[in-house]
């Protein structure tokens, strides 16, 4: 019996230290405030977890209950956003490739880069890896060439690379070249059928010849924007017409090639879930096909749930978003931007978030003339050796410092999820009464488990009063103060 006392004893008290532990574990606190006050600046503030205080109910983390592992945040690194970081001084240069793709310090860590498949719409001029004169063809692909990305994309690419190894890349084209489309336009304009065997082959030489410069291709994805050809360079594809191209030549050239690099389908709004859904319905398409991305530009992020919902076993990526403020602005509209493109982006099952895109000019330059994008502001504003951090680089600093590569969505109460409010009872105080809410009315967040075990909780005040957002892990409690209009992210 004594023995038994004493183990019964060593039990207990290994389960209060491990109470005590809990109680007094620190919270790492990260905040931007809408005053610009504190731009994703780590608070001094100590916050520990201890007994229940606070009035409302609780955000509880539960991190029994998984979901999508992140691939990682970013933008996309377009032929402009190389060319000005390119023309810095080596040392600015260096100093902000650090500052963005490290994480020691004040370092954000930006995880995720989109590459363009030849030119964008953020380009001074419009090319492809295979130009070629009036009334040429060269079906076998033997004129490739990576051409244009040797100036600025890849040597930028590869001082990237030096800070980050393994950051995952995305790559996506605007148009095939013009001598395979039926309009022989860069803008809009379909792929011919007879270039279809020819396009998939682009796609191969592009992910191998990158590959020899040390850039490792995770993704592909079709199209960007399928359904809009009014961007220079664009290319329309009707469902039927992708499908038919991953199935019958772009899935069929990777497998020959032996690449690893995945397909990704659609790359537009979210409000077709239709398209990708139509496309996946093929069962060989199907099996060539990794996920499909989305924009927001038209729609609700719900949409990416219709398609999960639907398909399960295949992947959800957020591959762009536009996101801008007034230079000199007095303010930031933070708590917005983390609630749409963090909170919501992940909690609707994306692997990832994209913006577009990493860095622009004071003028937001450059840009094609005919169906470019004159008012897309980066991640960054660079002007010379000069660096301005914007809304971008905040928002997706919240989440891309601490939510690494491999962290896994956990479960977190959503404002709508109903809760369970525990009180006194009206007689006997003593007594506790269990009320069911409808809804729990807690502030935006989302919830994520790191690699390391680490939790990070990203937390939006979209509401214009102080909030204390109490929250429960493991049945302890911590009381998290944001001010109007602020975001936090949190570490324990």
């Amino acid at each position: 019996m004594k023995k038994n006392y004493l183990k019964v004893l060593t039990i207990g008290s290994l389960l209060t230290c491990c109470v005590g532990v809990l109680s007094a574990q620190e919270i790492e606190a990260w905040v931007t405030n809408a005053d610009r006050s504190m731009l994703f600046q780590r608070q001094s503030e100590k916050i520990t977890f201890g007994n229940e205080e606070g009035k409302g109910l609780p955000i509880i983390i539960d991190d029994r209950q998984e979901f999508q592992t992140i691939d990682g945040f970013g933008f996309a690194l377009t032929e402009g956003s190389a060319f000005h970081l390119h023309h810095m001084s080596d040392s600015a240069r260096e100093q902000i490739l650090k500052e963005m793709f490290g994480t020691e310090g004040n370092h954000v860590g930006f995880s995720y880069i989109r590459l363009t498949l030849g030119a964008s719409d953020l380009n001074n001029f419009v090319y492809s890896y295979n130009d070629l004169p009036d009334g040429k063809k060269d079906l076998e692909m033997k004129k490739f060439d990576l051409g244009h990305d040797y100036d600025d994309i890849i040597p930028v690419m590869k001082e990237i690379l030096k800070i980050v190894p393994d950051i995952k890349i995305m790559a996506s084209p605007w148009s095939a070249p013009a001598w395979m489309k039926e309009s022989k336009n860069v803008r809009g304009g379909a792929l011919k059928n007879e270039c279809y065997d020819a396009y998939a082959r682009y796609f191969t030489k592009y992910v191998q010849a990158m590959a020899k410069e040390g850039i490792n291709i995770d993704v592909v994805t079709v199209q960007n924007e399928p359904l809009n050809s009014r961007n220079t360079p664009s290319m329309p594809w009707f469902w039927q017409q992708q499908n038919e191209f991953v199935r019958e030549h772009l899935g069929p050239a990777f497998k020959a090639a032996g690449l690893k690099t995945k397909i990704v389908i659609f790359d537009h709004n979210c409000d077709r879930p239709d398209y990708p859904l139509a496309i996946l319905s093929d069962p060989v398409t199907s099996e060539y096909v990794d996920g499909s991305a989305f924009h927001h530009y038209r729609g609700y992020m719900s949409g990416m749930n219709i398609v999960h919902r639907a398909r399960p076993d295949k992947n959800i990526y957020f591959t762009e978003q536009m996101l801008t403020e007034r230079p000199g602005s007095e303010t930031i509209n933070i708590a917005s931007a983390v609630k749409r493109l963090i909170v919501n982006v992940t909690r609707n099952w994306s692997k990832n978030s994209i913006l577009w895109n990493y860095a622009a000019d004071p003028q937001f330059d450059p840009h094609t003339d005919n169906g470019g994008c004159s008012m897309c502001q980066g991640a960054i504003t660079i002007d010379g050796d000069k660096v301005t951090r914007n809304i971008a680089y905040y928002t997706i600093a919240h989440a891309s410092k601490f939510i690494r590569p491999g962290s896994v969505r956990i479960s977190s109460t959503d404002a709508f999820d109903p809760g369970v409010d525990i009180t006194e009872d009206e007689e006997r105080a003593e007594i506790r009464r269990a009320t069911v809410v409808e809804h729990s009315d807690v502030l935006p967040n989302v919830a994520f488990k790191t690699p390391e075990g680490k939790i990070v909780l990203v937390i939006a005040n979209d509401s214009w009063s102080q909030q204390t957002a109490k929250i429960q892990y493991n049945g302890r409690f911590a009381n998290l103060h944001l001010a109007p209009g602020s975001v936090g992210t949190f570490i324990w």
